[in-house]
């Protein structure tokens, strides 16, 4: 009768540690982060989503963080439906989803970087996923500057060129009457007997 105790005893705790060992599996598993792209280019003064989609047991805590090669800040913290909490840097700039989505608005070239959203669950278990987003400059605006810029200048050289035309009229016209008025008006000559 002992040695059937002992097993039975053993089969409780096996199943003991069966069901434990289900909860953490459940537990490891209670957050779940899905996004369809992970690697991002815009241009300057464009926006951007980093869509995701964030399911979790409980009403998670969603944090976005920056990071690049020479400095790391925190972008936000919310819980859906509960609270959104932007930084100053990003108050103007950021639009929180209850997803877990973040969109950015008026990129600039200092955005390009690495950002990192870590979802943290109530009993502590958090998740990270990490995104790639790199800003180029938009080149067709400096041509755009250089072609208004020489039209203006050409501009300016046609109507440079027209008032030196017109004063030069203006000049002939004036010398041509200086010279009538320095004639004598009559003009008879006289006749000398032979």
């Amino acid at each position: 009768m002992l040695m059937l105790y002992y097993r039975l005893w053993d089969v409780h705790d096996v199943a003991a540690l069966f069901c434990f060992l289900l909860y953490l599996c459940q537990r490891a598993g209670a957050i779940s982060i899905e996004s369809p792209e992970h690697s991002l280019t815009r241009s300057v003064q464009e926006d951007v989503f980093f869509s995701v989609d964030v399911a979790c047991n409980c009403t998670p805590t969603i944090q976005w963080t920056f990071m690049s090669s020479s400095v790391s800040r925190a972008i936000g913290i919310w819980r859906p439906g509960v609270f959104t909490n932007v930084t100053a840097d990003y108050s103007s700039r950021v639009e929180a989803h209850d997803n877990g989505s973040m969109g950015l608005s008026d990129l600039r070239l200092q955005d390009t970087g690495y950002y990192v959203l870590t979802v943290t669950d109530g009993m502590g278990v958090s998740k990270d996923v990490g995104f790639v987003l790199k800003v180029n400059e938009v080149l067709y605006e400096d041509l755009q500057y250089l072609s208004v810029s020489a039209l203006a200048l050409a501009c300016l050289a046609g109507l440079l060129m027209l008032g030196m035309w017109l004063l030069d009229k203006a000049y002939r016209k004036i010398v041509a009457w200086r010279r009538r008025k320095e004639m004598p008006e009559n003009d008879a000559t006289e006749l000398q007997h032979l």
